[in-house]
């Protein structure tokens, strides 16, 4: 069987389990919001970021549920703790408390590796908490991983297991050297405080959580989906994405051309030169791709078909400072007429 061969196959064997895998990651970021007050968007752009095996950044103060919200995210879809690795980095975090230390018994027979057990290489599920207060020694590693999917071991790029890597952050810097970093994070959402709007819903929700977590129950680990799950959905779209057709008069259908009609992409273009025009947002060609397979994902995960004029909401989280991503909850879904 030919390579394009078995991948019709495989496509063909995931549109058969397409329905029941939306079904179930939908339950998933529905049920877990439960545990949450005020949190719906921010799990529903967790996953599906992770569907889509991109980045998300969470801005937001200390004690707005950051951390608890990718604990749980973890614990719901059933990772491991050795599939999962977390860090609070800082200017002094050296690459090996991220990475892993070299291993000095084959240092002293001059080959250079790491024991990355327990570190970032070996985990799925990545969480780093303050990306932006790391050095350049760690952004770098960070560039590569986030570049390529690859560390190095020996001199040689080795693939790291990482398939969701979610970040926080207090504030975003505004550094020349932190830009490209900035740059593979094409969402980045708000994690506000709750407590002026939904002040005894929050009092509620913290003591059932501190209630649980005393007596070491974990009621969101319902079983709605695993991170299976969500490779699963991101291996159909992925090949969803690369099929290539013809059409009766020998033109070529892309996906584009069934999933993403015509207007909408014009109305994304317009959109994301208005941003740029009237408030300087930054929105880099390898942002445009990303936002494309963001949108698709976010069309199928809702209905299952083509992008709507209801899924360019997502260019809402496009900010690059915090005044941006403030802005821009506002002004898109007005452009949009959602508002």
């Amino acid at each position: 069987m030919s390579t394009a061969d078995t991948l019709d196959s495989d496509l063909a064997t995931l549109a058969r389990e397409g329905q029941a895998l939306r079904e179930r990651i939908n339950r998933f970021r529905t049920s877990l919001s439960r545990y949450f007050v005020g949190k719906e968007r921010i799990i529903d752009l967790m996953t599906l970021c992770a569907v889509a095996q991109e980045p998300l950044l969470l801005v937001g103060p200390p004690g707005t549920a950051k951390s608890a919200l990718v604990l749980k995210f973890k614990d719901a879809l059933a990772i491991p703790d050795h599939s999962y690795f977390e860090y609070m980095l800082t200017r002094f975090t050296e690459p090996s408390e991220v990475m892993g230390p070299i291993d000095i018994n084959r240092l002293r027979s001059g080959e250079y590796f790491r024991r990355v057990e327990g570190k970032l290489p070996t985990a799925e599920l990545v969480f780093l908490d303050e990306i932006f207060k790391s050095n350049s020694a760690i952004l770098n590693s960070l560039l590569t991983v986030l570049n390529e999917g690859k560390f190095y071991q020996n001199g040689r790029a080795t693939p790291v297991a990482l398939k969701v890597l979610l970040a926080a952050t207090n504030e975003i810097p505004e550094q020349a050297e932190l830009l490209a970093l900035k740059d593979r994070f094409c969402l980045k959402v708000a994690c506000r405080s709750v407590q002026e709007e939904r002040f005894v819903e929050l009092i509620d929700a913290g003591l059932e959580d501190a209630t649980q977590r005393g007596l070491g129950q974990k009621p969101w680990m319902e079983g709605h989906a695993t991170l299976e799950d969500l490779l699963k959905a991101h291996r159909y779209l992925t090949l969803q994405m690369a099929r290539r057709e013809v059409d009766p008069d020998g033109n070529p259908v892309r996906d584009r051309h069934l999933y993403f009609p015509d207007e909408l992409l014009a109305e994304l273009r317009r959109l994301i030169r208005t941003l740029s025009v009237e408030d300087g947002v930054h929105v880099s060609d390898r942002k445009v791709v990303k936002l494309y397979r963001l949108l698709r994902t976010r069309a199928w995960l809702e209905r299952g078909g083509r992008v709507e004029r209801e899924d360019l909401v997502l260019l809402s989280f496009l900010g690059e400072t915090r005044s941006d991503i403030d802005l821009l909850e506002e002004k898109v879904p007005a452009l949009l007429g959602l508002a």
